[in-house]
């Protein structure tokens, strides 16, 4: 998939897995990745689940959800990898807990062709958890934790689900790095929603919503405004960026 988009292009992205260790001969069952462009959420996403051809751990299930049934008649990972590397091509990935999710791809990747190098030579990572740590030391940093102390809503978030996982992710980066969640340049559709049965959906503001009331400055306003940068300009020796 070509996807034609000007601007600085990130995915978030997270996996779901049968346990902890690829080398184990652990397997992704979940992916879920979304999009954002110039800090806005565009809408556009990737949702699949995955036939892993083994069982799923019993604490796996715990965590997630996700059993052995449900993934039975879902397509393996060789089905969907050209797809998924379609849709995450060139973007800058957000990952929480990056070595985890990359490990696992790269298994995956390489089983199917021992040459593949990491998705890390071909796509820059941002490890969203490495960045949690630097601004808050000793702090817990895992994605509950960063949702309550960015306020984002995750009363939805029972068990773990890639896509719900990411889209919540995107929400705590974005106010994390100090950017804003809530505008959107409109989607371009969904990619590999086969197997995804509506879970863990994007939720889109109405387009039968009323317009946002614009409010203008008073004169009065706009004096004191002025008046504030003068005073800013005074005391900063005529540095002040806002005049």
């Amino acid at each position: 998939m070509s996807i034609d988009v000007k601007g600085h292009r990130q995915i978030v992205l997270d996996t779901e897995t049968t346990g902890l260790d690829p080398a184990s001969g652990h397997k992704i069952i979940e992916i879920g990745c979304v999009e954002v462009i110039n800090r806005k959420l565009t809408g556009n996403h990737y949702h699949q689940y995955i036939n892993p051809q083994r069982e799923v751990d019993a604490g796996a299930i715990e965590v997630h959800g996700i059993t052995n049934e449900m993934l039975a008649d879902k397509p393996v990972f060789s089905q969907i990898r050209d797809e998924f590397l379609a849709f995450i091509e060139g973007g800058e990935l957000v990952i929480h807990n990056a070595p985890f999710d990359v490990g696992f791809i790269d298994h995956e990747l390489r089983q199917l062709n021992p040459a593949h190098q990491t998705i890390a030579l071909s796509n820059s990572i941002v490890d969203s958890l490495v960045l949690a740590r630097g601004k808050h030391p000793g702090q817990k940093n895992n994605l509950d934790a960063l949702c309550k102390r960015y306020g984002v809503d995750n009363s939805q978030r029972d068990l773990h689900g890639a896509l719900l996982d990411a889209e919540i992710l995107a929400d705590v980066y974005l106010l994390m790095t100090g950017g804003q969640t809530a505008l959107s340049l409109g989607s371009s559709g969904n990619s590999g929603d086969e197997g995804s049965d509506g879970a863990g959906e994007i939720r889109r503001l109405s387009p039968e919503r009323a317009p946002l009331p614009v409010l203008r400055a008073t004169d009065h306003e706009l004096e004191c405004h002025q008046k504030k940068l003068a005073d800013i300009d005074k005391a900063s020796g005529g540095n002040c960026l806002w005049r």
